[in-house]
């Protein structure tokens, strides 16, 4: 049987981020996350004995009539979708020209907006299958084998049975991730993915957790996916870290679990690469309440050059309604950590929250300027609050008629203006707040930093390719609907 992973093309006001985005927006200057669940999927089909086909037909820039010429020409009999809800319309779409083009092909959606909503997706679109929950590589896998006679169905899959939508109740996490093979890198393409904060070339990601122990966070639509958190031992990721050196020479690693694990784990991981001294880059996502003296510092001795942190909000009544489980008064601390050990703060900070007032707004912008002037972050990401089916901030946003769109109006949802009502802004302040963010690189003070701190050439392409994200990201931000 020939199964295809496919992200198919899309066409809206820029290049969508789909692949392991948390968060939905049409970039000007993209950069293509590598879809790890997926990608993990195609090994896992491939690994069993499966005709396994990747295909990101957004990064690799393929047009609607490339794309219908490589189905022709492939004609799998299985194509898996990632979708989101800003572009689950796109995909309903999709799904009935690929069932004119090829009729007996079997397809099966998955991602977070169909998790929390998948009965939508079976009414309006032809789609054989729906998968709930984060596990697609598992998923996908049975879905296959039922199809062979082989299994019955877990729980977390919608389809149909004689013109009836059926499913299997709840999705449930009980799938063992040490058992899955590492990914194939020359089947899913690693080389066309890749962020601008990766400084040494050749680089790639891993994904050792699934997905965040906090798992609380009001707005994040990946606690639908995830909502308990697992990951693999520290010698799997060690043993991948052995295999990605050794045959394709990685000198840098994003590890895009939404949380780096810690603990006993962590010092699991730091002790076997302090032993290795591959004089590797490490980056991850962490949590201020995670960082301390003695982490930051094994950390770095095990080669970790930049930590991702959710700063959100200056505001400690926004930080409590989103169950963040931070204070505003160890985010400063938490970087200062970080940068005395050595290592490099990226800050991600949401804006348009629908109970802050514009100086609510206005306190988390001059919080960001002011890290960024004391040399306590290095880089910063801006983003327009949505409100995800699923999450909690939805729910709140319907039951207090927060929404400035009707429920089913997803395309709106697509981060090119705010979903909200606010107290005293409009959304091209919003907006404008979000562009004044990323302005607030364009500082003498802060440039001058970032050219002395040049040391070689990665130094020097590091500085050029941020530059050009931050150009980008203000176009992306120059919209007021």
């Amino acid at each position: 049987m020939k199964v295809m992973i496919s992200y198919p093309p899309l066409a809206g006001e820029g290049t969508p981020t789909l692949g392991q985005n948390r968060q939905f927006q049409w970039f000007h200057n993209p950069s293509f996350i590598y879809p790890m669940v997926p990608a993990s999927a195609a090994t896992l089909m491939k690994e069993k004995g499966y005709d396994s086909i990747y295909n990101d037909s957004i990064a690799e820039g393929l047009t609607w009539e490339q794309y219908e010429k490589f189905l022709i020409s492939e004609k799998p009999d299985v194509i898996a979708y990632e979708t989101k809800t800003p572009v689950v319309k796109l995909h309903w779409a999709i799904v009935e020209k690929v069932k004119k083009i090829l009729p007996e092909t079997k397809l099966i959606l998955m991602g977070d907006h169909v998790t929390a909503m998948p009965e939508e997706t079976m009414l309006n679109s032809k789609v054989d299958f729906v998968i709930t929950g984060g596990d697609f590589d598992f998923l996908i896998l049975n879905v296959v084998r039922h199809m062979e006679g082989k299994e019955a169905l877990e729980p977390g899959i919608w389809y149909r049975e004689n013109n009836d939508i059926k499913n299997t109740g709840k999705f449930k996490l009980e799938h063992d991730l040490n058992t899955l093979p590492f990914i194939d890198r020359d089947l899913t393409k690693w080389k066309q993915y890749g962020e601008k904060f990766f400084k040494k070339s050749p680089y790639t990601y891993t994904m050792v957790g699934r997905d965040c122990p906090w798992a609380k966070c009001t707005f994040c639509s990946w606690t639908t996916l995830f909502p308990t958190f697992r990951t693999r031992t520290p010698e799997s990721l060690l043993g991948e870290m052995d295999m990605l050196v050794k045959k394709y020479g990685i000198r840098e690693i994003f590890d895009d679990t939404g949380t780096f694990p810690r603990g006993e784990w962590l010092k699991k991981f730091c002790d076997g690469m302090i032993q290795r001294d591959y004089k590797m880059s490490l980056m991850g996502n962490f949590r201020f309440d995670y960082i301390n003296s003695t982490t930051a510092s094994m950390m770095k001795k095990a080669g970790f050059r930049l930590l991702k942190f959710g700063l959100e909000s200056a505001n400690q009544a926004t930080l409590d309604r989103l169950c963040k489980g931070t204070t505003i008064d160890i985010i400063e601390k938490g970087c200062k950590i970080a940068k005395d050990a050595g290592i490099g703060v990226h800050l991600t900070i949401m804006v348009g929250y629908p109970w802050e007032t514009k100086a609510d707004a206005m306190r988390t912008y001059e919080m960001a300027r002011k890290l960024l002037d004391k040399g306590l972050a290095d880089m910063l990401q801006a983003t327009v609050v949505i409100a995800y089916p699923g999450t909690p901030l939805y729910t709140q946003a319907v039951e207090n008629d927060w929404l400035r769109f009707k429920p089913g109006e997803w395309e709106k949802f697509d981060m090119t203006r705010p979903v909200f009502k606010f107290p005293d802004m409009e959304p091209a302040d919003v907006m404008k707040i979000c562009n004044d963010i990323y302005g607030a690189f364009m500082t003498p003070k802060f440039l001058m930093r970032q050219i002395t701190e040049i040391r070689d050439w990665d130094d020097f392409m590091f500085l050029f390719k941020a530059g050009q994200a931050v150009m980008g990201h203000l176009l992306d931000f120059k919209r007021d609907k």
